[in-house]
């Protein structure tokens, strides 16, 4: 029987979660915080954590990392409303299984608690002593028919030949590791080891030894020897997701790597040769980063020998109806429906969304829309209502007002008052950038020259 812990500061949640869990054959306890949530996790082992975002005494994403640290191979799942959505999306990042939307539904959370199960024994299984990592396996990759997509098409066709370095730059949920793997299966490495690495997950005083992999007793806990995913993946590709979490140590080393094509396991003295070629991705600018001195100049010149940029999906959404219907077959297939479609209000409302989750909240709005589908085609009564009547906040946090503007500050209140009215066209549009170009009679570049000098993040 396997065993779940349920943290959530609400008693008649956690009563209902554990007598469904228990009516389905799992042994079921909870705690209402993160302290006695860190009381029964040192005390006992569980196969899956199920974890409200918002607790008393910390955060979801605080509390993901310690389980993590305490109970490595444990799965984990974030309950979240959909106003915290984006930051649940970001709990994945730092090994989340997934994440379930309150209210809560029955057959969705019980689909995904024996999914992320069998996702755990998976990764368990011993692997003749190396990490567990994603492997080479053939990800269908979708394309879209936006202007956008067709560029992203025609970079990963142009790159994939040759053994370039390549950062992949987008938002989390963008789909930055289907492009990396892209890449590799149209390289001439597919067939040979895809390794992908989540930075923003490893814990920082054991980053090293992932990547470079450790000799036996070369630091407490170290019982054996370990290969690192750089070596697993000797002659394939290595992917490292959200670069700019790497340490400056581990970057020093990794820069190494680039230039010498040899490593370093820790506690040993021999070097051993690789044949690796590196993409990267992060969804922050590493230009920005290289000038506030959080990442070395001379990594990301080493890295940066071609760039691709992946947009949100909101700023595609010809593209959406593509995706839709994508992840309409596989919520089919993962959960044995026959939903043939949207209706055509359904689809105009999932194109009107701001998507702060992009491609990874979409997939879970279809999945719990085909869920709740009884018919053929999925209406708009079947989508969350946070997706039918959002309620998006384009007031910059901090926004002076202009009466607060000092009278002989001409420049100030100018900028002030462009900056406004470009929020006002923001909202206006719906968030399509496009759209507000041409409501406020710019082009679109101009209107992202003018949204990067204001710092607005849309």
């Amino acid at each position: 029987m396997h065993n779940i812990l349920i943290i959530d500061d609400d008693p008649d949640i956690c009563q209902l979660l554990k007598r469904f869990l228990t009516k389905n054959g799992y042994n079921a306890e909870y705690v209402g915080n993160g302290k006695e949530a860190m009381e029964v996790l040192k005390a006992r082992t569980f196969d899956l954590v199920i974890c409200d975002y918002k607790l008393p005494d910390i955060t979801g994403v605080e509390l993901l990392q310690k389980t993590i640290i305490l109970q490595p191979n444990v799965a984990i799942i974030i309950i979240t409303g959909y106003s915290d959505v984006k930051i649940a999306v970001e709990s994945l990042r730092y090994g989340a299984y997934d994440y379930v939307t309150k209210p809560l539904h029955p057959d969705e959370i019980l689909v995904t608690i024996k999914n992320a199960i069998a996702s755990k024994k998976k990764k368990a299984e011993p692997v003749s002593n190396k990490p567990v990592v994603r492997s080479s396996d053939k990800k269908e990759f979708i394309f879209g028919v936006s202007p956008q997509s067709e560029t992203l098409q025609n970079h990963i066709k142009l790159i994939a030949p040759t053994n370039m370095s390549v950062i992949i730059q987008g938002e989390t949920g963008t789909g930055k590791e289907f492009v990396a793997n892209a890449i590799h299966q149209k390289s001439s490495r597919a067939g040979k080891p895809f390794v992908a690495i989540d930075c923003g997950a490893l814990p920082k005083d054991l980053a090293g030894s992932e990547l470079f992999g450790h000799v036996k007793g070369s630091f407490t806990g170290a019982l054996t020897d370990k290969i690192g995913c750089i070596e697993l993946a000797d002659t394939g590709t290595l992917f490292l997701d959200e670069i700019g979490n790497l340490t400056y140590d581990n970057q020093i080393k990794l820069l190494r790597v680039l230039q010498e094509r040899k490593i370093k396991k820790l506690g040993s003295n021999q070097e051993v040769a690789i044949d690796v070629r590196i993409i990267v991705a992060t969804n922050e600018n590493l230009q920005t980063a290289v000038r506030e001195q959080s990442f070395r100049k001379d990594l990301y010149y080493r890295l940066n020998e071609f760039k691709i940029e992946v947009f949100p999906l909101r700023e595609r959404p010809e593209d959406i109806p593509v995706f839709a219907n994508h992840f309409l077959k596989l919520s089919n297939a993962e959960l044995g429906k026959n939903v043939e479609g949207f209706e055509q209000c359904a689809m105009e409302v999932l194109q009107r969304y701001y998507w702060h989750g992009n491609l990874r909240e979409l997939q879970n709005v279809v999945r719990h829309a085909v869920l709740l589908c009884p018919r053929s085609t999925i209406v708009k009564s079947q989508l969350p209502s946070e997706i039918v009547n959002p309620i998006e906040d384009f007031q910059e946090p901090g926004l002076e007002s202009l009466d607060a503007i000092d009278n002989n500050n001409l420049k100030k209140a100018s900028e002030l008052a462009e900056k406004q009215v470009i929020l006002n066209a923001l909202s206006k549009a719906g968030n399509n950038k496009t759209k507000a170009a041409r409501e406020l009679k710019i082009d679109r570049k101009t209107l992202y020259n003018k949204l990067k000098a204001y710092s607005i993040h849309s």
